[in-house]
């Protein structure tokens, strides 16, 4: 021990403090530790002159560390390494993991009310109802999703040999709920054979498959979104997933659009063709074909798409120092703060506006416009390609110009293709400038909603183990919205042939009346920075 003293004395006060773990040698252990210089927090000004104190010898087993020493608490910028990992396959296979919800989500917003209105005969407070449940039970169950998905995030789930990430758990637990529950939505009851009067049976039936539905939708897309920033630090390549991840949702609404025209074309009869209780084969060969084109990019995703853990997070993961400081108090603190507030009336309004123009514009074309079935998946088609093309230059326009900036546009945009379709009538613009109306819808969709979702994840910054947390707060609302919306506009509805523009107000109006919401909350955000410094 008086040897020890001798040599820490030597050394003066530029050394560690002790190292206090145990030692089966406890003169010599604790001094080789520290000048090897593992102790934290301890800063190597000049090299040791290892030949002062003899009794010591350096062990070859130990190398230095290939970074200089720093103080604890502070480590080396990787973001760079970060970024070069982000190979085209691994983003390609992030991507393709979201297109079967996307599919889906396509069809539950496009002609669910359709389908339950021209099907099965429901009344349209019912199928509103059914429409809010489901939206009511993704709502609830975002949060919890967020929570257990965040609970451990990093590390994996062991069951024997068998090895997963946790993100990608839940993911696969929510597809199978997912593909066990939706075709069923879209195919007549199976067990009300008998009581086809019965509308508390068949509406008991339709809730129990919307609710499973639902649930493992919001599995899959709080995993799904909150696997953004574990992969990467990098705010530029968190645009650039979010822009694949939603250019490819696109493309899902394109297939489901191409499938449905495809099968109403091909089985099409009569000179005026309308969606009625006979069609209902036609709704059920849409979902399957859907269905098995979603499994099989899937399978892409989890097998192609290797999820981060805990030992191979970048350092930024682990270090929440730089970057948005929201997230680095507790969970339960960062909801006082009115930043994520903000950010989350910007993401609801965006996604307000995209959603209740899907679920709408079908039955505007079929109930106001009064147009064949086939138009009921070409204009929609139109208003998909749109948003397709605008969104691969988000990414370039949000780079170039900013956030916000690139917000106002989309906003702007979508603004005036509401006023365009209060406005349009005769046939020029039933024959021609709806296809324009149509673009203009997509592209003011894909700006705010991608936009927003980038300025989410700026809130997040560095702090990956609360994205899925942040995800499932700001979508709560959205989805909870969605749901009250829809059966308000479904409740208000005059029967008969009294309101044939009520389909057309709903859209100029409500989809108006939520891009200018957008814009409002834009302007609060406008004198604060969201999350860290952008890059270059």
């Amino acid at each position: 021990m008086e040897n020890e003293e001798q040599c820490l004395k030597g050394f003066g006060s530029k050394m560690a403090p002790p190292y206090l773990d145990s030692f089966d040698d406890e003169e010599e252990e604790p001094l080789l530790l520290k000048i090897t210089g593992l102790v934290p927090g301890y800063m190597q000004e000049e090299p040791f002159k290892l030949n002062k104190y003899l009794p010591v010898t350096p062990l070859p087993s130990l190398q230095p560390p290939h970074y200089p020493l720093t103080p604890q608490g502070t480590q080396p910028s990787t973001s760079g390494q970060q970024e070069e990992s982000m190979t085209w396959t691994k983003k390609a296979a992030y991507g393709v993991g979201h297109i079967l919800n996307d599919i889906c989500a396509s069809m539950w917003f496009s002609y669910t009310l359709l389908f339950f209105h021209a099907v099965l005969g429901m009344d349209g407070s019912v199928a509103g109802a059914l429409l809010l449940l489901g939206q009511i039970v993704d709502a609830l169950a975002t949060p919890v999703v967020g929570i257990l998905a965040d609970k451990k995030a990093g590390e994996s789930v062991v069951c024997g040999r068998w090895q997963y990430g946790r993100r990608k758990s839940w993911h696969l637990g929510g597809t199978l709920a997912v593909i066990l529950s939706f075709p069923f939505i879209f195919m007549m009851c199976m067990v009300c054979s008998g009581s086809k009067n019965d509308d508390w049976t068949i509406a008991l039936y339709y809730s129990v498959l919307v609710t499973v539905f639902q649930i493992g939708w919001a599995s899959v897309q709080i995993s799904h979104l909150s696997l953004i920033t574990d992969l990467t630090p990098s705010e530029h390549q968190r645009t650039e997933l979010t822009a694949i991840r939603y250019s490819l949702s696109v493309c899902s609404n394109v297939a489901v659009y191409s499938i449905t025209w495809a099968v109403l074309h091909l089985t099409r009869g009569g000179v005026m063709n309308k969606i009625g209780p006979d069609d209902a084969y036609k709704f059920r060969e849409i979902v399957l074909i859907g269905l098995v084109l979603g499994l099989i990019f899937t399978a892409w995703f989890h097998l192609g798409l290797k999820e981060p853990t805990s030992v191979h997070r970048p350092r930024s993961a682990l270090n929440p120092g730089k970057g948005s400081t929201l997230l680095s108090r507790p969970q339960i603190q960062f909801f006082k703060s009115p930043r994520l507030y903000q950010v989350a009336f910007l993401y609801v309004s965006s996604r307000l506006y995209a959603t209740l123009n899907q679920v709408y514009m079908p039955l505007y074309l079929d109930d106001s416009l009064d147009m064949e079935a086939e138009y009921l998946a070409t204009i929609p088609l139109v208003s998909y390609a749109s948003s397709f093309i605008t969104s691969l230059c988000v990414k370039c326009i949000n780079k170039r110009w900013g956030r916000k900036p690139t917000y106002l546009i989309g906003g702007i945009i979508s603004i005036i293709a509401c006023i365009w379709i209060y406005y349009g009538e005769g046939p020029s613009y039933e024959n021609h400038q709806i296809y324009l109306v149509a673009a203009l819808f997509g592209a003011g969709s894909s700006i705010t909603l991608v936009t927003s979702l980038c300025i989410t994840a700026d809130l997040i910054g560095t702090n990956i183990e609360s994205g899925a947390s942040v995800y499932s707060a700001v979508t709560f609302a959205d989805k909870l919205f969605n749901g009250i919306a829809v059966m308000i506009i479904e409740y208000m509805k005059c029967t008969g042939d009294s309101c044939p523009n009520y389909y057309r107000d709903a859209l100029a109006f409500v989809c108006g009346g939520t891009a200018s919401f957008g814009l409002i909350a834009l302007a609060t955000l406008i004198p604060f920075q969201v999350g860290g410094r952008r890059g270059h």
